[in-house]
């Protein structure tokens, strides 16, 4: 009799195949005391340990196929700058002389030292950059224990087609994902993970069905057996009759079907059956992510982070090179609109490995991050500003600050804005002299004062991740509470319904960059609320501009009146199947 077992889907991506169970063991690491004359002998073990690291990247980087989108690649290359960051590659080099310890431990105390950095970070996105931390140091720890690599197991396994087996594994690294979906695995299950994880976005933008964090999966299912991974009921399902796996199958099939056709929408304009266009932008994370933005479709950037300039580095990213990276990403988009968020960070986290100054916060979550850093380090957020500024000369570009909840925060900014065109127009040095600036909102406090930040601002922006988490007051990230991370929550569309209309009411443009906006399921209730700019990620955009095409918003407008007439979760999303499933002409 088939079982239902419950996980995380990263995808609505469906595979059908045979179970592939790996029993990786668990790094057992333990300490070592090293005589004198042993320690440089450790040392260099431990280098040839990453060098050996470096090589494995290395083979697997030269192997990627051309067509890779670009940020696929610079996940492998950053888990190589990584081995030749010092924190990794000097410091337990150091520890091993100091505390005369074997390479091992000292790694583990490096590894636990860093972890301590990352698990203080606010941004859910940034704080699950812990993972590749993870993956790199087990990485070098498996060398040094001389363990075999997955791609090595999986070849002692002497599979003859792997195109029908889906792996069952504890975890798995983005560089052990690549290795392995090279050989053509059909799709993977973990015990432990989540949909932010690096491997959870390879996954997405590799197109391999996947399910996170299937506690005991390992256990649940057996090798050799029959089960169908269900990305869109996030389900894992052992054991399905013949009639089942053809179901699957043949959806699987018209999810093909639907790709080719969704392809033929790149190059059309997101127009609504009743004639209205919606803006459909993307939000990327490096630079390289353009060309897969440009790919999708999209009108513009909606969401430009910045925050990769500051991490995992010794030193502050100057105003010359912080202009060189937005004027490249500026550049690239020939044109098309450009919204880059300032720096969203937690002082909490060591962006130059040198503030010794910031003491431990309680609750990083509520503490000094975002615009209230930038707004004590008046230095850090004036080198930002001026680089902006001058890259935005000549483009549209539009500036978005991050974590706002007063108006008087709205006014300092705004204030060191005209006192950093000053400083340019001194120089001699050109810049954006009208640039638009606008605030996210991602607090309730925010959202209730809307209305009066649309009297200061340009634009508004809604940012659904910390939205939901702050009104909701749980960590998506934790497993052990993310089941109550819910964006139908009564109160969080009421939220987003606040901002959407004091926007309108102020003639200024909304638009929402939080994953709600490139979830499917959500699209024609957005609508309906009156949400007509929208950005996501680049994957996202062709099936989120279909459901456009397809949707009469003057009868979403009326279903999602409905909707928030509600007060029961539940209920809503009841309702919402019905908007989905309905044919709104």
């Amino acid at each position: 009799m088939p079982m239902h077992i419950q996980g995380t889907g990263v995808s609505q991506l469906i595979a059908v195949g045979i179970a592939t169970i790996v029993l990786r063991g668990h790094i057992n690491i333990t300490y070592r005391h090293l005589q004198a004359d042993e320690i440089p002998k450790e040392q260099q073990r431990y280098c040839q340990a990453i060098a050996n690291a470096q090589q494995r990247l290395s083979n697997i980087s030269n192997n990627l196929p051309d067509e890779l989108p670009a940020d696929i690649r610079s996940l492998i290359n950053t888990q190589l700058l990584m081995l030749n960051d010092p924190a990794l590659h000097k410091t337990p080099l150091e520890i091993i002389a100091k505390e005369a310890c074997n390479a091992e431990w000292a790694l583990k105390q490096q590894h636990n030292a860093l972890l301590r950095i990352f698990e203080n970070i606010d941004d859910t996105y940034l704080k699950t950059r812990g993972d590749d931390i993870t993956h790199i140091v087990n990485r070098i720890q498996r060398i040094l224990l001389q363990e075999a690599s997955l791609s090595d197991m999986v070849t002692k396994m002497k599979i003859k087609d792997l195109s029908r087996q889906i792996l069952v594994i504890n975890d798995i690294g983005p560089a052990e994902l690549i290795a392995i979906h090279q050989r053509g695995i059909a799709g993977f299950i973990t015990g432990f993970g989540g949909p932010l994880s690096h491997t959870a976005i390879l996954a997405r933008s590799l197109g391999i069905p996947a399910i996170f964090g299937v506690h005991g999966a390992q256990q649940l299912l057996e090798s050799g057996e029959f089960i169908v991974i269900d990305g869109e009921h996030n389900t894992v399902i052992s054991s399905p009759d013949r009639r089942m796996q053809r179901w699957y199958r043949q959806k699987i099939q018209r999810y093909k079907d639907r790709q080719k056709a969704l392809d033929k929408l790149r190059n059309q304009k997101a127009i609504s059956l009743n004639g209205e266009t919606i803006e459909l932008q993307a939000n990327i994370e490096l630079p390289d992510d353009i060309r897969l933005a440009k790919r999708s479709g999209c009108t513009g950037i909606g969401l430009l982070r910045t925050e990769y300039m500051f991490i995992n580095r010794e030193n502050l990213p100057n105003e010359e090179e912080q202009y060189k990276a937005y004027r490249s990403v500026i550049r690239r988009m020939k044109g098309m609109p450009v919204t880059i968020r300032t720096l969203d960070l937690g002082a909490d986290k060591k962006v130059d490995s040198g503030r010794s100054d910031v003491p431990l916060q309680i609750n990083p979550a509520l503490g000094l991050r975002a615009i209230r850093l930038c707004l004590q380090d008046h230095k850090l957020f004036h080198t930002q500003l001026k680089a902006i500024l001058r890259a935005a000369y000549g483009y549209d570009v539009r500036i978005m600050i991050p974590m706002i909840t007063t108006l008087q925060e709205i006014k300092q900014v705004k204030y060191h804005i005209s006192s950093v065109k000053s400083d340019l127009r001194h120089r001699g040095i050109k810049y954006a002299e009208i640039i638009p600036i606008g605030t996210m909102i991602e607090v309730p406090a925010a959202a209730i004062m809307a209305g009066s930040f649309a009297q200061q601002c340009d634009f508004l922006s809604i940012g659904t991740n910390d939205l939901i988490q702050y009104t909701l007051a749980i960590d998506r990230i934790d497993d052990s509470v993310s089941y109550l991370y819910d964006p139908l929550h009564p109160s969080i569309l009421r939220l987003i319904k606040i901002t959407l209309d004091t926007a309108s009411a102020a003639s200024i443009p909304v638009s929402m960059c939080g994953e709600m906006a490139g979830d499917s399921q959500y699209t024609r209730l957005l609508l309906g609320m009156g949400l007509r700019e929208f950005s996501m990620q680049p994957s996202s955009l062709l099936q989120i501009k279909e459901i456009i095409s397809q949707t009469n918003i003057t009868h979403a407008t009326h279903l999602a009146n409905q909707v928030l007439s509600l007060g029961d979760s539940a209920a809503i999303h009841d309702l919402l199947e019905t908007i989905n499933s309905t044919t709104l002409h």
